[in-house]
């Protein structure tokens, strides 16, 4: 959509700002509401993916650069006045909310006050702290990559011990080991089969949602393994040092040398 004349019928408001609400295309359910600028619906109508505008960091905010629940946009609706917008989306991931629920309106109001009727599907600290580890990296350069990455690998080596002997209550990594390494196992199990899903997916049909997907599921994959290295007491930087080892030794070489 080159000719952005359209942006010209939207009235924002005196902070150059529009409400946006996010509705599920299929079901109808409002998922959330947050803010857009000129800049934010112009770049969400180009690239069918939601981007807002967050006024707390006064910057554009691509939903789903930190948890990985992106929303692809199917349909951008103006309302009679010109000054809401709707987005008719698929929300990638089944969470809309930071709280890990599918909607932001999560509590209906009761005889006995307002009261939380959604489950929560995902415990927030595995979709940001853990699955981000540190939102500095989404942003790193070339330059920079190789050591931020070294640290990214530190940190969450220093988690792992940490967790182990946290209140299990008190993150989803520490909730794992305090229920054990079959725990540990199934999750790394359940990854593995994701990851082949969406690898599978992305080879049916190789468009920018099912790739975001696989990258989304193989980092999964590697944050459980490292959760189950961190059981044993094995840093995350072992695995690199082996790697860096098996570089420029054949692949039929390393296999004959561990079989002896």
């Amino acid at each position: 959509m080159n000719n952005l004349q359209w942006l010209d019928e939207v009235k924002f408001n005196e902070q150059g700002l529009i409400p946006a609400i996010a509705q599920h295309h299929q079901t109808g359910r409002v998922l959330m509401v947050a803010w857009m600028n000129r800049e934010a619906l112009a770049l969400t109508a180009e690239k069918n993916q939601a981007v807002y505008f967050s006024r707390s960091r006064q910057k554009l905010w691509h939903k789903g650069e930190e948890s990985g629940h992106f929303q692809t946009v199917h349909e951008i609706r103006l309302d009679c006045d010109a000054d809401v917008i709707v987005l008719q989306i698929e929300q990638h991931g089944g969470i809309a909310c930071h709280t890990g629920r599918e909607s932001c309106f999560y509590r209906k109001l009761t005889p006995n006050g307002w009261e939380i009727v959604d489950a929560q599907l995902k415990d927030p600290s595995q979709i940001y702290a853990e699955k981000s580890v540190n939102p500095h990296t989404l942003a790193m350069n070339a330059s920079t990559a190789q050591s931020e990455q070294v640290e990214v690998l530190d940190y969450l080596g220093q988690m792992m011990t940490e967790r182990k002997a946290a209140d299990p209550d008190s993150s989803y990594v520490a909730k794992l080991y305090h229920k054990g390494l079959n725990k540990i196992l199934e999750k790394v199990g359940e990854e593995s089969i994701e990851t082949i899903i969406a690898a599978k997916d992305f080879k049916a049909e190789a468009h920018e949602d099912n790739k975001n997907d696989l990258i989304y599921e193989v980092a999964d994959l590697w944050f459980h393994t490292i959760v189950m290295l961190g059981y044993f007491d094995l840093e995350p930087q072992l695995v690199l040092n082996e790697l860096a080892r098996r570089q420029g030794l054949s692949g039929l070489v390393e296999k004959a040398n561990r079989q002896h």
